[in-house]
């Protein structure tokens, strides 16, 4: 299973929410770009990164850090976060980011989704954020009545490279995933699915390895020390 350690920007810092809420911000970092180099120098092969303002924006306003950051990490980049537009996913993928996270463009204009899953193949993540089984837009700040399992069977024929699936209730809370919710969400799909929210120590990510998920993306549990970078590539297992 694939490792993907996460690095969140807001106001061009390193920063965890606990359940996608604004107002309770941690930070962890001045320098995302020490940040990349620091994972990678300890023998991370990928990194996830959110621009949460253009997730809450919905305009790519960290694009010139975050493309310092592609340039240093020497290693695949997956960025979701504000990417509202054909010309956004385009300019990133163009500017070297190996991976684009779609979210409220998918639930929005699918078509769009559509299109650039089409004209980008194996390159364009399906994010799918789920409140309670619902998938939430806009930065996590509106919720949408559509389920996440049935947004995923919709656009499976699509050459994706992914899904990335967020439970927001676990997400930087060290509460644990939701394998049950995991579980629905990669039998609802053929597509790799890669896990995200409540990791907090390594037999977390052993047990999200062992439901089938593709990947798993980790943020608090390292920033917090829960779990080393090497215990979790170990817990992930070969190929992490």
């Amino acid at each position: 299973m694939e490792l993907w350690p996460a690095i969140d920007l807001r106001g061009g810092r390193c920063v965890r929410l606990a359940q996608g809420d604004y107002t309770r911000e941690t930070v962890f970092g001045e320098d995302p770009v020490a940040n990349v180099r620091e994972f990678v120098a300890a023998g991370a092969r990928r990194l996830h990164v959110v621009d949460l303002d253009g997730a809450k924006d919905g305009v790519p306003t960290q694009a010139a850090l975050i493309g310092r950051m592609v340039a240093a990490a020497g290693a695949p980049v997956q960025l979701g976060g504000g990417v509202r537009s054909r010309e956004t996913a385009a300019g990133y993928l163009a500017a070297g980011v190996a991976r684009v996270v779609i979210g409220s463009l998918a639930i929005e204009r699918p078509e769009v989704l559509e299109a650039l899953a089409r004209e980008f193949p194996g390159r364009i993540v399906l994010g799918l954020d789920a409140r309670e089984g619902l998938v939430a837009t806009r930065g996590w700040l509106e919720t949408s009545t559509l389920r996440a399992v049935d947004v995923a069977r919709r656009h499976a024929d699509l050459p994706l490279a992914a899904i990335v699936y967020t439970d927001i209730a676990r997400d930087g809370m060290l509460s644990g995933p939701n394998l049950p919710a995991l579980a629905d969400m990669i039998a609802a799909t053929h597509l790799p699915v890669v896990a995200s929210g409540g990791v907090s120590c390594a037999a977390d990510i052993r047990r999200i390895a062992e439901t089938g998920a593709a990947g798993c993306i980790v943020g608090r549990a390292l920033y917090d020390g829960k779990v080393t970078l090497a215990e979790a590539l170990e817990a992930a297992g070969p190929g992490a």
